[in-house]
């Protein structure tokens, strides 16, 4: 009876070591899908020791967590993987043998895992981040032709009374320049290089995902107004004949700076627009900006500083370093480049103008910066400051529905306003590893 007892004594507390002796808690266990990759993050206080597998038929990826407590933050993942997720079917999570713990992931589709270590920043301590990408890429511009295609058959069902979009009037008579700058004339062929192809406009909400960006007083994060701007502004663009808007970020995922640029390189994109909310420490600071790339150093220490704090959205967000990023590397290419940049001031420009008739502006011209996400050689590229998110006043209004309506319709107009001065033409793109 007594060995019987010690027996049982003895399995209960191989049981219970794994546990005792595990020195690693997970604290936070979040998952970000999105139509590129689905992302899962597990955060603890020390770095998570693992080992990743890939298994096929039926296609699963296992990951074994080493000293790690199976903990409420691991038994609720499987909790946390929603229908829509389009390449995680389901998690698992299971004591595998003393001091392991196992992660199955069921995937909808063949997978191409990324695994990597992110160490504290900011706010966040030890990161073990998983990316689940899919073995063939999404096509960008594949996806526009879609949506395309779709609009037009959907517009085949509209009565014959109501106007077609190629009815409606082109860009060039929707807007005109009301003053326009001395130096800067309509060309004569901008009629016939508008009509003949549509333009398209990349919108890139900044921030997602793991990053939220700047915060309010009242915890208003900036990945949220920046995202919620940015499809106002795509909708407007999409009513507006002649052109059409992608988002880059459609969704409260993290993509890369270089993946930004990446995508609206891959969408042949005639326009960049990064939507921003500024922060700084001082509550009082307020107004609108406008940033365009500068080739030499920034155009005054705000801008510098400005710039270091978006460009650290990748190490916030969480990129993994193993993999090389070929626009974050680049230097600057002479020619295009120079020419990418003359045109991102003019827009840069005109959009300032026209968001100083709806809000104060934080200085009076465009300001200039080393920013990643404008690093494009041959895409003119702006970045928007639409207010300051750190003001309480702005704040509100970042927050109120139909004012983001009109810095949507403020950013369109100078958009306009740019195109109709400086048609875009089929231009040479610089040639990459794509």
């Amino acid at each position: 009876m007594f060995n019987c007892s010690a027996r049982l004594i003895f399995i209960l507390l191989l049981l219970w070591l794994p546990d005792a002796m595990a020195s690693v808690a997970i604290t936070s266990a979040r998952v970000w899908p999105a139509p590129d990759y689905t992302r899962l993050t597990l955060e603890s206080k020390q770095a998570i020791h693992y080992n990743l597998l890939t298994l096929k038929n039926p296609e699963r990826l296992v990951i074994d967590l080493e000293d790690v407590e199976l903990d409420s933050q691991l038994n609720e993942l499987g909790s946390k993987i929603g229908n829509d997720d389009p390449y995680i079917k389901s998690v698992r999570v299971g004591r595998f043998k003393p001091g392991v713990i196992r992660l199955v992931l069921d995937l909808k589709t063949e997978a191409k895992p990324q695994i990597f270590n992110l160490a504290p920043v900011a706010e966040y301590g030890n990161r073990l981040v998983l990316d689940v990408y899919p073995v063939v890429p999404i096509d960008p511009l594949m996806a526009l032709a879609l949506q395309a295609e779709s609009k037009s058959t959907d517009a085949a069902s509209i009565p014959v009374s109501a106007p077609s979009i190629a009815e409606t009037k082109p860009i060039i008579e929707i807007i005109a320049p009301a003053q326009p700058e001395p130096t800067e004339k309509v060309p004569q062929n901008a009629r016939t290089e508008i009509s003949v192809r549509t333009l398209i406009v990349a919108v890139d909400a900044g921030h997602g995902g793991e990053d939220p960006g700047a915060h309010g007083r009242r915890g208003t994060h900036e990945k949220d107004v920046t995202l919620a701007i940015a499809r106002k502004l795509k909708e407007q663009i999409d009513a507006t004949s002649g052109m059409r808007a992608v988002l880059i970020r459609d969704g409260d995922y993290f993509i890369p700076l270089g993946g930004r640029v990446e995508k609206a390189r891959k969408l042949h994109a005639d326009l960049f627009v990064s939507i921003h909310a500024d922060a700084f420490v001082k509550s009082n600071a307020r107004g609108s900006s406008v940033f365009a790339l500068s080739e030499r150093g920034a155009t005054s220490a705000s801008a510098r500083w400005l710039a270091k704090k978006e460009n650290e959205a990748d190490l916030i967000g969480g990129v993994n370093l193993a993999i090389k990023d070929p626009y974050l590397a680049r230097t600057l290419l002479d020619l295009s480049q120079t020419a990418a940049i003359e045109d991102s001031m003019k827009v840069a420009k005109h959009v300032l103008r026209e968001l100083g008739t709806i809000n104060t502006l934080h200085r009076g011209f465009v300001e200039q910066a080393g920013f990643a996400v404008l690093k494009s050689p041959d895409i003119p590229s702006i970045l928007v400051e639409t207010a300051f998110i750190s003001n309480p006043v702005e704040e509100r209004r970042l927050s109120d529905n139909n004012y983001r309506d009109k810095l949507a319709h403020a950013i369109l107009n100078g958009v306009k306003h740019y195109f109709a001065q400086n048609p875009a033409l089929s231009k040479q793109r610089v040639a990459t590893n794509e």
